[in-house]
């Protein structure tokens, strides 16, 4: 378990260390307790799905109400199933980290300190090759054509091992406005998130919005989506083998005019380069 805050609980006779707001794996709830883990979690009251078409999030207890929910696209099919076998056989070839919250994780750009703001090149050797291909199909999009990604992060959940990853917001320092995500092996639910609510439409407790993803579909979130709403996938709705590719982009302190221009030209140059392994 991984956390900052400490508090200590007593169960059959045995004191055990809780670490509250941390990202937790399934042994930890098998030891503790769901209930004990899950005491100081917030009640979600308000549930609202979202709808690609019209982009509304829309009330999940068929009461009317509905809001304008930007900063998602989301194109399904966007990888054949040809593709996706591919895409898996080659992972499964490289080796899965263990990551945190029951994930693995294959990691392809920069060693980063966001804390520092510190950027190492380490063993970084630009993207995997297969990804050359659907970088060229995302910016076939209009709202991608521009698209330039510089960190690839491959991500295994399984039910098994409990994964999830807790409601949060990527960094915004190194990383710029689009995320891109493609979805692999099985659907899933991703879940936005905004604690504060919405009070401008009477909705004063948290606020989830679920974001369905397809099989082999592809999302990207940008502007509110990206920089407002926490994003998370929840365990439950792990229900299968997962496995999804994350591309980030540079912000603009590294793009040229910005005062780390030339580290984003070198970090460019070699994402780019496609002949990557994973560090």
């Amino acid at each position: 378990m991984h956390g900052i805050h400490r508090h200590r609980v007593s169960l059959g006779g045995d004191v055990y260390l809780i670490l509250t707001g941390i990202r937790r794996c399934l042994k930890c709830d098998v030891l503790m307790g769901k209930d004990v883990l899950e005491a100081n979690e917030p009640k979600i009251v308000h549930h609202f799905l979202y709808d690609p078409e019209t982009r509304l999030a829309n009330r999940k207890d068929a009461e009317a109400t509905s809001f304008p929910f930007p900063g998602v696209f989301l194109r399904e099919s966007f990888i054949s199933e040809e593709e996706e076998e591919k895409l898996i056989c080659t992972m499964d070839q490289n080796v899965w980290n263990e990551s945190q919250s029951g994930r693995r994780k294959q990691d392809f750009g920069p060693k980063v300190n966001f804390k520092k703001r510190k950027v190492r090149f380490g063993g970084f050797s630009g993207l995997p090759a297969l990804s050359q291909r659907l970088v060229l199909r995302m910016q076939q999009e209009p709202s991608l054509a521009d698209f330039q990604p510089v960190e690839q992060c491959n991500l295994d959940y399984h039910p098994q091992r409990g994964s999830a990853i807790d409601p949060h917001l990527d960094d915004s320092w190194l990383w710029g406005e689009r995320l891109v995500t493609i979805n692999m092996l099985s659907d899933t639910t991703l879940t936005m998130s905004l604690e504060q609510g919405l009070p401008e439409l009477g909705l004063a407790e948290e606020v989830q919005v679920a974001v369905c993803l397809p099989r082999r579909s592809l999302v990207m979130l940008h502007g509110e989506a990206r920089h407002r709403w926490k994003h998370a996938i929840r365990r439950d709705d792990v229900r299968g083998r997962r496995v999804c590719s994350t591309y980030r982009e540079l912000s603009a302190e590294f793009l040229p005019g910005g005062q780390q221009a030339e580290l984003g030209a070198q970090l460019m140059n070699i994402s780019l380069s496609f002949a990557g392994t994973p560090i």
